[in-house]
């Protein structure tokens, strides 16, 4: 009997990830049963207050969390558990095959060292090239996102601004054409029309590459603009996945529904109550203490649940998949 085709197999599948840390105050529950899927050059957004677990997920797919911390679960990528890989084996797949760039660029670039060679030794190490051929290549990565003057690739990262250090970042990252893109919160620190200037640039070479992009981020226009699909997470769980366009436009979960309402053009209105504790948080739904459709079911664990339904747009009326985490679906 021959073994079924796998078609369409997602290129980073993340199953039943939970991430804990122990503190002098008890243990921190930061990622609870997390499952996601990421397809071949799609944007997956990620996204919740600050605080919810995004960049926890991004740590533990990385291996890349303290000491104290306990991981739980599979990151499946090309075949491998990349949360069972020792460090040897997770250090080739670091940059060269799922690359990251850090929320804070001028915390993570060595301010003594030239951004060019910063850039270049991620083609020296992985690659084996020649110092002059990676310096020209880092050059014309920094050209690509903008930075067109070839002495900016001799500056060093205290020269410059937090908008040009993020493109360093970028570069970096992209250097070596990775299968997968992990953006930690890129607009961090930025104003909002350089945030999307940012974006756009990486958007644009991950795409000539063929890369996925899984952007974390809190702010949830940026996460529209670029992404195709979007996980919204509170307090460690994932609540709602779908594509983007329709949770923006019918968001399910009523923690969606209140955070889109958090927005300026949908009326600045804040959540009533505040986040859990992540150390002793809600029995049941997470978010059930502040929901105005709390029942008395809502006090016992949901899973995520296919919401399958038709969306009606002007000349045609097409299908919608939806998960959603709650009981009123």
């Amino acid at each position: 009997m021959n073994s079924p085709q796998i078609i369409n197999a997602p290129l980073l599948l993340i199953k039943g990830l939970s991430v804990s840390f122990e503190t002098p105050l008890g243990r921190v529950k930061a990622a609870e049963d997390v499952c996601l899927e990421m397809q071949d050059g799609e944007t997956l957004a990620l996204v919740g207050e600050t605080g919810c677990g995004k960049s926890v997920v991004a740590g533990a797919i990385m291996q890349l969390l303290p000491h104290n911390a306990c991981v739980q679960g599979r990151a499946i990528f090309g075949g491998r558990d990349l949360l069972g890989l020792d460090e040897r084996e997770m250090a080739r797949i670091r940059g060269s095959e799922i690359s990251i760039v850090f929320q804070n660029p001028s915390l993570a670039l060595n301010p003594i060292m030239r951004v060019g060679e910063q850039i270049a030794e991620m083609l020296r190490v992985h690659k084996n090239i020649s110092r002059n051929r990676s310096l020209r290549m880092a050059e014309d990565m920094l050209r690509r996102l903008g930075m067109v003057e070839k002495e900016k690739a001799r500056m060093y990262p205290f020269q410059f601004s937090g908008g040009m250090n993020q493109r360093v970042m970028i570069a970096t990252s992209m250097i070596l054409s990775p299968r997968i893109i992990i953006a930690d919160e890129p607009s961090k620190g930025l104003d909002g029309t350089l945030a999307r200037e940012v974006m756009a640039e990486m958007a644009s070479i991950k795409d000539q590459m063929g890369a996925s992009l899984l952007l974390i981020t809190h702010d949830l226009m940026l996460a529209k603009d670029v992404s195709d699909r979007m996980a919204v997470m509170y307090c460690g769980e994932i609540v709602e996945i779908g594509k983007s366009r329709e949770i923006f436009s019918n968001p399910l979960h009523p923690y969606t529904i209140a955070l889109l309402g958090c927005l300026p053009e949908r009326g600045f209105q804040p959540i009533p109550g505040s986040s859990p504790s992540m150390i002793n948080p809600p029995i049941g739904c997470k978010f059930h203490p502040r929901c105005q459709q709390c029942r008395e079911k809502c006090r016992r664990k949901q899973k995520m649940t296919k919401v399958e339904g038709r969306r009606e747009v002007p000349g045609k009326d097409e299908c919608t998949d939806r998960e959603v985490r709650c009981w009123l679906y």
